[in-house]
């Protein structure tokens, strides 16, 4: 007689079927790591993600989170306040509601990390070899950190009279406080880091010879102001808005009368502007030949120059200077969008001039060294961030790259790796790239709305009379919660989901030390749902292997 029982429970209990149902499955699922956007928006190659997570449990997870951090960029405190945070706009949480805000986080540890006196790691054994960094700036002080924790004698020399390159004699105090500069640098110098200021380097083969370097690095920041031809110029009163910054720096303030107009549409145009107000200008006035939109100017500065009373003339353009008085002529845009000139002129006056047209870096240096290639004031480089002179390596200002505090970080950090190959004899490796993770693959219904925290502005009265620091930082509490709006994209938080909602309980939890889930493939029916419930999108399903 046939056994009319159900077939699932006809099987024998000891067979392969009974306990590997796993084999039905023609599909398996598998963990992954994806590259989170905000990683792989940011310039100096920070692993956000992963500070944000250990931050996010607030206590001793902040210096966890600080040590995470500074492995990659060793100046976090700067950076929260300089930085333009591309790894916001490429935040996923942006399309659920408003990016979190990475860069009051980046503060805040940085910050903390003043406040209790962290110290950077230890630096690895002593190699020996000697490395030349010349320029303080940026790139320069995160070569020097990088190599310095390599073990190599990291020497800088800086023709200023303090170290900090453009973040000091370009960025305004009322942006960059320098008492949080120095505690930085100082902290980089620590590690036995070489500083020599107030020393040029006018012939880098014999500076190099003389201190028997094995490389060089090359950090020279823009400092040489671009100028343009304006007919009668020479008689008025008319500045470069770099030579006017670097006199603020080392108090020597011009004299500026009380209408100024600044002539530029970048970012030091904005500081220039904004000086000149903290300076007793009434009004100052700034003329740019394209449009609002049209400016290279970051958004957030912009919004800020406004708030304090600086005022635009788009479409515009310097045709002369007489005395206290402006020649201005209107542009328009042509069928390409560049600006064209009209014949309409109008009079302005003007007790000064502040030119903002851009600047180079000064590359006098490398006068006498063959295979250097010069494009566009800038110094070409190859994969290995090294200029066509064995040895001689270049980032920041001096390659052609966006000019940003962010963008250098990144050169110099990239920079010691190839360094350090170079020394070694073993050239770098690119580091490998993950999958980027897409906000198409998370689940944003698991998470709850949270608005972004905005921080704090400086009263608006002190702020056009002082070069007090604008914008404040976030407390604790709203630190905190800015770093739990991260949504973990494409890397696993142990949310527990996958463990949940498995039907065959096929998810495991094994513990210790890597993965914090394993898959049970004996089990595993290849149902996908693990996939569909993940609210980060790390896990995938692949095909089953023949």
């Amino acid at each position: 007689m046939s056994d009319t029982r159900p077939f699932a429970i006809t099987l024998d209990v000891g067979s392969s079927l009974a306990n590997r149902t796993g084999d039905w499955r023609t599909e398996r699922p598998q963990y992954v790591r994806r590259l989170p956007p905000c990683n792989h928006g940011c310039p100096a190659g920070e692993d956000i993600q992963a500070w944000l997570y250990e931050a996010e449990s607030g206590g001793g997870g902040y210096e966890r989170a600080w040590r995470k951090l500074v492995a990659d960029n060793p100046l976090p405190a700067v950076m929260g306040r300089v930085c333009f945070h591309p790894c916001e706009t490429a935040c996923n949480r942006a399309q659920l509601d408003e990016a979190v805000g990475i860069n009051s986080v980046e503060r805040f540890l940085g910050d903390e990390a003043i406040s209790a006196g962290w110290e950077l790691p230890e630096p690895h054994a002593v190699t020996g070899k000697r490395v030349l960094v010349v320029g303080s700036g940026p790139s320069g002080l995160s070569v020097a950190y990088q190599l310095a924790l390599r073990g190599h004698h990291v020497t800088i020399r800086e023709q200023a009279p303090k170290p900090g390159g453009m973040m000091r004699y370009g960025i305004p105090a009322y942006r960059l406080p320098r008492d949080v500069l120095d505690a930085e640098i100082e902290r980089i110098l620590a590690l036995g880091v070489q500083l020599e200021c107030g020393e040029r380097v006018g012939d880098l083969r014999a500076a190099m010879r003389e201190g028997a370097y094995d490389a060089t690095f090359l950090a020279v920041g823009a400092h040489v102001a671009k100028h343009t031809e304006i007919p009668g110029g020479t008689a008025s009163h008319v500045l470069d808005a770099i030579a006017m910054l670097h006199g603020l720096e080392e108090g020597e303030p011009p004299q500026i009368g009380r209408t100024v107009v600044v002539y530029g549409g970048g970012d030091t145009a904005l500081d220039a502007a904004r000086s000149a107000k903290r300076l007793g200008a009434s009004a100052p006035l700034i003329i740019y030949r394209r449009t609002r939109e049209q400016m290279p100017a970051h958004a957030t500065e912009l919004a800020e120059a406004e708030q304090e009373g600086i005022t635009f003339r788009w479409l515009s353009t310097i045709a002369g200077v007489d005395g206290g008085e402006l020649k201005i002529e209107r542009m328009e845009l042509d069928e390409n969008g560049f600006p064209q000139p009209t014949g309409e002129y109008e009079r302005l006056s003007a007790d000064t001039v502040v030119l903002a047209l851009g600047q180079d870096a000064d590359l006098e240096l490398l006068g006498g060294l063959d295979g250097i290639e010069i494009v566009d004031h800038t110094v070409a480089v190859d994969e290995q961030m090294m200029t066509g002179y064995p040895g001689v390596f270049a980032g920041g200002d001096m390659v052609p790259a966006e000019r940003m505090v962010a963008v250098a970080i990144g050169h110099g950090r990239r920079a010691a790796r190839c360094i350090d190959g170079w020394l070694r004899d073993v050239p770098a490796r690119p580091e490998p790239q993950a999958e980027l993770a897409a906000f198409e693959e998370i689940n944003p219904w698991y998470y709850s709305d949270a608005p972004r925290t905005v921080r704090p502005l400086l009263e608006e009265i002190r702020r056009q009379s002082t070069f007090e620091e604008v914008v404040k930082g976030l407390d604790e509490a709203s630190a905190l919660y800015e770093a739990r709006r991260c949504l973990s994209c494409g890397n696993c938080f142990s949310c527990d989901n996958c463990f949940g909602v498995c039907p065959d309980n096929a998810v495991l939890k094994p513990g210790g030390a890597g993965a914090p889930y394993a898959f049970d493939l004996d089990y595993c029916k290849g149902c996908g749902i693990c996939v569909t419930e993940c609210p980060c999108g790390a896990i995938e399903m692949i095909p089953e292997e023949t």
